[in-house]
C-alpha cells in the first residue's frame, strides 16, 4: 500500500465508500476543503449526504462498480464495506489503491502540531466535545472530528488551523492504531466489541499499543481509578499523567458538590488548583471526563480560565443524556446513546440522582454478539431502573446466528416487558408513565425515534 500522504495533493481524485458515515463524512469534507476532488457512495440518503452535496461532492446512492472509474486516484472504505463490495472489487481490478478510513485520518493528523486522540470503551464523544470547547476558548482554532453532533461546531466536524486536532478515537477493529496522537487519552478500558477482540486481555493490549503511538515528547493521559486502563499503560516509556477521584492521581477534584446530579468541583493538577468547574451535563462520570480533558489541556498550554470557560459552556452532545421534551402529562423524556452495561449503569445512576418518582428505561440492545457476551451485565444494569422496556436488538453489521433476543433479557429483569416494535413501546409509555417520571430511551441504534413521538415539545 503506498503512503496515503502522496494523495493529499490538490486535484487528486478520491472516492469514499460509505461516505455518509459518522467518520467518513467529515473525512470527505476535510479532503474536499484541501482541494481534492471527492466523490462517494452510500446505501441511503441522509442529512450528512445532503450536506456534502451542498459542498459540491458527487454522491451515488447504492454501491455499484460503475461508480469506480479509471480517473480515480484512490478509494477509502468504511469498516462496514466488505471485500465483496462491488466498488472495492472494481477498484482492485483497475489497480486503484484502497485504504481504510482510519489510515486516511492518520495521515491527515500528521500534518498537525498537536493531535489529541480521546479513546476509551465509553465517554469518547463527550470528552472529545469537552476538549473541543476548551481548545476553542483557548483560541487554538482546533480541527475537530467527533462522533455525534456538537451544537457549538454545528455538526461532527470543525475545520480549523494546523496547530491542534481533537479526534474521537475508537478501538473497534484497532482503528485508532492508524492515528497519530501527540496526546493520547484513555478514559476507561472494559470488555466490548467481542465480535473483534478475543477477550479483555486482547483489548488491554490494543490500548497499550495505542499509548505507545504517543511520541516521547507527548503525553499519555489515563484513568487512575480504572485497573484495566492502568494495565494498558504499564511498562511504557512515555510521559504519563493520571486522573481520578482521589489525590493519588495527578489530576483530581476537590470541593466536590453534587447539585441534583450536576457536579461542581475544583480541578487540581499536581497539587495546584487549575480550574473551578460547574458542569452543565449530569453525572459523576462526566466529572471524570472533565478531569481527563483538563489533564490534556494543561499539557497543551490551555489556561485554567479557558479550561473552565470551555467546560462550563458545554451543554452536551446529541444523544448524551439529551432532553427530548415533556409528555402531555408532564413526564420528562431523555435520550442517551449508552449501549454498554457500564455506560448504562453510569447513565441510570445519574438519573437516580435527579429525584424523579420512577425511571422507565426503554432499551435497545446493540448487536447480538455484545448481547450474548455481556448478558448478565445487561441484566444487572437494567435492574437499576424502576421498569425496563426492551426493544428488539439492533443488528448493525450482524446476523442473528446466535439465537438471542431482547425478550431473553426481559425474562431476567423483574417487571420488565419486551415489544416487537417502537410503536408498541410508545403506546406502553403513554399509558404507564406518570407526571414526575423519567422516560429514558437508551441504546446505540434507532430507539431515539420514540422520544419525539411521546413529546409535545420535542427538541
Amino acid at each position: 500500500m503506498p503512503d496515503f500522504s502522496e494523495y493529499l495533493v490538490r486535484g487528486k481524485r478520491g472516492h469514499l465508500i460509505g461516505i455518509g458515515g459518522v467518520s467518513m463524512s467529515p473525512l470527505a469534507e476535510v479532503l474536499s476543503d484541501a482541494g481534492l476532488i471527492i466523490s462517494g457512495s452510500d446505501i441511503a440518503e441522509s442529512e450528512r449526504t445532503s450536506h456534502l452535496r451542498e459542498k459540491g461532492i458527487v454522491i451515488s446512492i447504492g454501491h455499484d462498480a460503475a461508480n469506480i472509474t479509471s480517473d480515480i486516484d484512490f478509494v477509502v472504505r468504511t469498516a462496514a464495506a466488505h471485500d465483496e463490495n462491488p466498488e472495492i472489487v472494481r477498484a482492485h481490478e483497475l489497480g486503484i489503491p484502497v485504504m481504510e478510513r482510519a489510515e486516511a485520518w492518520g495521515h491527515i493528523m500528521r500534518d498537525y502540531d498537536n493531535v489529541v486522540c480521546l479513546s476509551g470503551t465509553h465517554g469518547k464523544t463527550t470528552s472529545t466535545s469537552m476538549m473541543t470547547m476548551m481548545t476553542i476558548e483557548a483560541q487554538m482554532e482546533p480541527t475537530v472530528m467527533v462522533g455525534s453532533n456538537l451544537p457549538a461546531i454545528g455538526g461532527t466536524l470543525r475545520i480549523g488551523g494546523k496547530g491542534c486536532f481533537v479526534a474521537e478515537s475508537c478501538e473497534y477493529t484497532n482503528s485508532f492504531l492508524r492515528f497519530a496522537p501527540t496526546v493520547s487519552v484513555i478514559l476507561n478500558v472494559e470488555e466490548d466489541h467481542l465480535d473483534f477482540f478475543k477477550d479483555i486481555n486482547d483489548i488491554i493490549h490494543s490500548f497499550h499499543e495505542f499509548a505507545e503511538l504517543t511520541p516521547m515528547n507527548g503525553l499519555v493521559v489515563v484513568n487512575h481509578d480504572d485497573p484495566n486502563a492502568m494495565r494498558a499503560v504499564a511498562h511504557i516509556d512515555r510521559r504519563i499523567r493520571t486522573f481520578g477521584t482521589t489525590p493519588d492521581a495527578d489530576v483530581y477534584p476537590t470541593e466536590v458538590r453534587d447539585e441534583n446530579g450536576y457536579y461542581r468541583f475544583t480541578v487540581n493538577i499536581d497539587g495546584k488548583e487549575y480550574a473551578k468547574v460547574a458542569l452543565s451535563v449530569p453525572g459523576r462520570h462526566n466529572m471524570l471526563n472533565a478531569l481527563a480533558c483538563c489533564a490534556a489541556a494543561e499539557f497543551l498550554g490551555v489556561s485554567g480560565e479557558a479550561a473552565e470557560k470551555g467546560l462550563n459552556k458545554f451543554t452536551g452532545s446529541s444523544r448524551r443524556f439529551q432532553l427530548v421534551g415533556k409528555m402531555p402529562n408532564g413526564a420528562t423524556v431523555v435520550d442517551d446513546y449508552a449501549h454498554h452495561p457500564s455506560e448504562m449503569k453510569a447513565t441510570l445512576s445519574t438519573a437516580k440522582e435527579m429525584h424523579f418518582d420512577r425511571i422507565l428505561c426503554a432499551f435497545q440492545p446493540h448487536t447480538y454478539t455484545r448481547t450474548k457476551a455481556l448478558f448478565s451485565e445487561f441484566v444487572d444494569a437494567l435492574k437499576q431502573c424502576d421498569q425496563a422496556i426492551l426493544a428488539p436488538i439492533y443488528a448493525a453489521r450482524e446476523q442473528n446466528t446466535i439465537g438471542i433476543y431482547s425478550s431473553d433479557i426481559a425474562k431476567e429483569v423483574p417487571g420488565a416487558v419486551s415489544f416487537d416494535t417502537f410503536d408498541e413501546i410508545a403506546d406502553y409509555l403513554r399509558k404507564n408513565a406518570g407526571p414526575n417520571d423519567l422516560v429514558l430511551t437508551m441504546g446505540a441504534g434507532n430507539i431515539n425515534c420514540i422520544g419525539p413521538k411521546l413529546c409535545v415539545d420535542a427538541k
